[in-house]
């Protein structure tokens, strides 16, 4: 099992960074970050639980990824909750430890845009809406992903903040919040953020050099470590994520 696809890297990514005992919550686009829990619950995790977007699907193991978080195909599960519910949930402050989310935009601090790209007005391009991303900062850490790594996704400033992500300018009156966003996850990269809130090159996938994520990034990421080779999914990652993923749906 020694070819591996760059989204089966992602998903390998997310999963070590995922502690047993957690609750993690995602979207409506739940494959990568369902791959990462179920991945994670197999191997170093077992007590890991997760709700999948919409549907409050706790910790559903179907046979196959979905690639929608409302369908019946996420049975069978260890229960449902009502969306009113989960959205509470999201509000509290204290249910869930993990955010995975995304975003049209991605920012210098982690800000996420699912809204719209260009003018409120007169949009270039409209989003799905804000979802639960208003409630990033109620959990403990967030983890971004995104399958595209370009300038127009990595912006310096997003055009809407859907999703908070760490305070701008921190000081001694607006100090860094260190429960925030804590990885971001892409095609070419892993990145994290230094005190300042600022993103920065944490390790480059094989086959990527960093000069390759800096061209594709809007901003000037900040100054850090030696970015480290991101180490691929071992054999028995690959088994598991293969064993509920027979479509490929991370292989395409």
């Amino acid at each position: 099992m020694s070819e591996w696809s760059v989204t089966e890297l992602m998903a390998a990514v997310m999963s070590r960074e995922l502690r047993d005992g957690e609750v993690v919550v995602m979207g409506a686009v739940p494959a990568l970050p369902m791959a990462a829990c179920r991945l994670a619950r197999a191997t170093h995790a077992p007590n890991l639980e997760f709700i999948v977007g919409g549907s409050g699907t706790v910790s559903p193991e179907p046979d196959r990824l979905p690639l929608g978080s409302c369908g019946g195909d996420l049975a069978p599960a260890a229960t449902t909750l009502p969306l009113p519910d989960v959205v509470l949930l999201e509000g509290r402050g204290d249910a869930f430890d993990v955010f995975c989310a995304g975003g049209l935009q991605i920012d210098a601090h982690g800000n996420c845009n699912l809204i719209c790209v260009g003018e409120w007005e007169r949009p270039k391009l409209r989003g799905p809406g804000t979802v639960g991303l208003p409630f990033l900062p109620n959990t403990k850490r967030s983890i971004l992903y995104t399958q595209s790594h370009t300038p127009r996704t990595f912006v310096e400033r997003v055009d809407f903040v859907s999703g908070p992500g760490h305070p701008t300018g921190a000081d001694e009156d607006r100090p860094y919040r260190k429960e925030g966003p804590s990885l971001v996850v892409t095609p070419l990269a892993t990145l994290d953020f230094d005190d300042s809130g600022r993103m920065r090159l944490r390790s480059v996938h094989p086959g990527v050099a960093p000069q390759d994520v800096y061209a594709a990034t809007g901003f000037e990421l900040a100054p850090g470590p030696e970015p480290t080779t991101t180490p691929p999914p071992t054999d028995e990652e690959l088994a598991v994520l293969r064993s509920f993923d027979p479509d490929g749906i991370l292989r395409r």
